[in-house]
């Protein structure tokens, strides 16, 4: 059996990435060949160091053909509809697009080539199903939940997201004021990371922030790997972010945080997250779990409670780590086969 995927993001390393190959995963392990559409097979290596997925059989390619030939395609789209040909089509949704012509005479005939639409969360999903008229069905991203451990704890506040300007801003500016704030009021003893990927755009950003953060306990850390990521997961108590704030939700959804993968592999490594209430953060933290927060002062006092009371730390570390593993490898795989 022959698979063809594609996607126009590789090169960005997300999240959406982790997504896609682990679709490539899931087909090799069940017996498929799998192709993905490339322009150069260095991707493969850039893939496996940042990810920490085996992708050793998955094939290169320079065109999938839209997927003529395959017996199955995997499409991630970028707000277009492709007039897919494989035997089984499926087009996935990562981004909450709206206002594109959904409906369209053109989108509707090509849409009826395809076996499933596939969205990464509810909040995604509210969206598609308005602008393209369909009814998709969510499978959350899968998160390597197995291979985030929680450490030996320290006094660390995390954040962990791509320093870019392309799509979603993470306001990583935000939380540096917060905390600059919070010492400035007393706090001591504690640091905090910022990690994550960067484009071009992205190196201005970091720039910024390390000359905000100047004559703080702040490190930023540029592009780590994917071993490196989970040691700080592992030491961290404590996973902030900041991604939507000062967005609406209804008119920008596409500048919100989707699902939050980020937020899920810090649970995994028992960390407790306090999120901007926003996108996808809020299928995820319930308040058992973590705490949603609305304005800077709510960030405040949020971290505050678990700053101040490592019981109440613990007891949400605790069911952090429990609820992590609802997004595992296995759960994607299964929900992924279903429609297959």
């Amino acid at each position: 059996m022959r698979a063809a995927i594609y996607d126009p993001y590789l090169d960005t390393l997300g999240g959406g990435e982790r997504y896609v190959m682990t679709v490539a995963q899931v087909l090799i392990e069940n017996g498929w060949n799998v192709d993905v559409e490339w322009g150069e097979d260095e991707i493969k290596n850039k893939l496996e160091n940042r990810l920490g997925i085996d992708l050793s059989k998955v094939k290169i390619v320079k065109n999938i053909n839209k997927g003529q030939g395959y017996d199955l395609v995997f499409w991630l789209s970028d707000g277009s509809v492709p007039n897919l040909s494989a035997k089984k089509n499926i087009l996935h949704f990562q981004v909450p697009f709206h206002y594109v012509n959904g409906k369209s005479l053109f989108n509707r005939l090509k849409l009826r080539k395809i076996n499933s639409v596939v969205c990464n969360s509810n909040f995604t999903k509210q969206f598609i199903d308005r602008e393209y008229g369909v009814n998709s069905v969510v499978i959350y991203p899968p998160v390597d939940v197995a291979s985030f451990k929680p450490l030996k704890k320290e006094n660390i506040i995390l954040s962990v997201g791509r320093f870019s300007q392309l799509l979603q801003a993470k306001r990583q500016d935000v939380l540096v004021d917060t905390f600059k704030k919070m010492i400035d009021g007393g706090l001591k003893g504690w640091k905090l990371i910022l990690a994550g990927g960067s484009d071009v755009g992205g190196k201005e950003i970091v720039e910024n922030l390390r000359e905000e953060s100047a004559g703080y306990n702040i490190e930023i850390k540029e592009n780590p790997d994917f071993n490196q990521l989970k040691n700080i997961y592992g030491k961290a108590k404590i996973f902030w972010s900041a991604s939507g704030f000062e967005i609406n939700e209804e008119k920008n959804p596409q500048k919100v945080e989707h699902f939050g993968i980020t937020v899920v592999e810090a649970m995994s490594a028992g960390c407790v997250p306090i999120v901007f209430a926003a996108g996808g953060h809020r299928e995820i933290v319930n308040g058992t779990n973590g705490y949603l927060w609305e304005d800077i002062d709510q960030l405040i006092d949020d971290t505050n409670k678990v700053i101040r009371n490592d019981k109440n730390r613990v007891i949400l570390s605790e069911k952090a780590l429990e609820d992590s593993n609802k997004y595992g490898y296995e759960r994607f795989k299964e929900d992924f086969l279903q429609i297959i």
